[in-house]
């Protein structure tokens, strides 16, 4: 029985929560930890953890709770120090997204889980979605054909009172924006599916949030060997139509779930009807493709368990998490300098090292409000 900590008792901490209950012959949690006083033992009781210890300091909790597997829900400045300690304290880590807001930083919990022998993994839960787990059958199908581009939409919508948390808004604690923050979800979708591009070039803009530094709306473009993505980040868009359409060779296929696929008639253009039998093929695919046994959170938590029984890296590890900030670090180098980066990023780059950002960044408007608690 793998006994479980929670360092962070936030909303997204509830998500946690729920994942590792829903494993009860395997797991227990055992202790949770936050820094505003007595907000630990609140969760425990809202989530009826009776038996489990309430820390206000999770160094403590590290050193005495005898823990195998601590998540971490903090802001993101806190993740690699916290991580650090956890893996050099002999525990298993998973940590939220995104996993600290410099490659420098990345590379250090790396370095801590190389060291300690232990699992690190990044939250990158809708790699456990049904729908986003067919996008990556078919693409991996092969009958799209090469990709030719990919258009990714990472849209949100947050009004101007989202900024008045103590953490969010700036530079410093939150480490950047909505691409950082919210579109970390489809970046990590988009290496997942299609690997690591080679250059990126990108805008920054504050659009509508007169009340924090950071962006809350960019634009890249990142190239592949042979073809283009394109990354809208926002929390600016009403109604939060989400996308990610997926051109290929052969057909297209995307999410929400659509596949076409043309075929060419005697001048090129496309033939009435298109090419069914493509499409038939894509269909039983998807068809075939077994349902996954838990979802978002819970499907990461488990397989995390799993590879953790097993001796083996989870499906979302810490070289994924770090892979997803460098394409950030690339696209807030590209707006910020009006420039293409190469990637890899290498260690002498400002850009890789912690801090940099903060200094290098523009302040779109000053930070109006620092509230402890966010509204409800």
């Amino acid at each position: 029985m793998f006994r479980i900590g929670i360092i962070g008792t936030g909303g997204i901490a509830s998500a946690h929560i729920g994942g590792y209950l829903a494993f009860p012959g395997e797991c227990e949690i055992v202790a949770l930890a936050d820094v505003m006083p007595g907000k630990a033992a609140q969760k425990a009781e809202e989530f009826g953890l009776r038996d489990a210890a309430g820390y206000d300091d999770p160094l403590r909790m590290i050193a005495e709770a005898d823990l195998d597997l601590v998540s971490i829900s903090t802001p993101p400045s806190t993740h690699a120090a916290l991580s650090i300690a956890a893996l050099d304290g002999g525990v298993n880590v998973l940590v939220e997204k995104p996993m600290a807001p410099s490659l420098e930083e990345c590379d250090a919990m790396l370095a801590a889980q190389e060291r300690s022998g232990k699992v690190l993994s990044v939250v990158a839960q809708n790699r456990f979605r049904d729908d986003l787990a067919t996008l990556k059958t078919v693409v991996d199908s092969g009958l799209l054909g090469p990709i030719s581009f990919v258009r990714v939409d990472s849209a949100w919508w947050r009004g101007l009172p989202y900024y008045d948390l103590w953490w969010r808004g700036t530079w410093e604690k939150e480490g950047g924006g909505c691409t950082l923050n919210h579109a970390i979800h489809h970046i990590d979708l988009l290496l997942w599916l299609l690997g690591r591009p080679m250059e990126v070039t990108a805008m920054l803009a504050n659009a509508q949030h007169d009340n924090s530094e950071v962006e809350d709306l960019s634009v890249a473009v990142l190239r592949y060997e042979r073809g283009l993505a394109q990354l809208t980040s926002s929390v600016v868009h009403h109604g939060e139509e989400q996308e990610i359409v997926i051109q290929g060779a052969n057909a297209r296929v995307s999410q929400p779930w659509r596949v076409i696929a043309e075929r060419a008639d005697g001048g090129g253009f496309p033939a009435q009807g298109g090419d069914p039998e493509l499409v038939a093929a894509i269909e039983a695919v998807v068809t075939a493709r077994e349902p996954l046994a838990h979802t978002g959170h819970a499907g990461q938590i488990g397989d995390l368990l799993a590879a953790i029984r097993e001796g083996r890296a989870p499906v979302a590890d810490g070289r994924d998490g770090r892979n997803a900030i460098e394409v950030v670090s690339a696209i807030y180098k590209a707006g910020i300098e009006r420039t293409f980066v190469d990637l890899p990023i290498p260690a002498d780059d400002p850009y890789y090292r912690a801090g940099q950002l903060v200094e290098r960044a523009p302040r779109f408007y000053e930070k109006q409000r620092s509230l402890i608690e966010a509204a409800s």
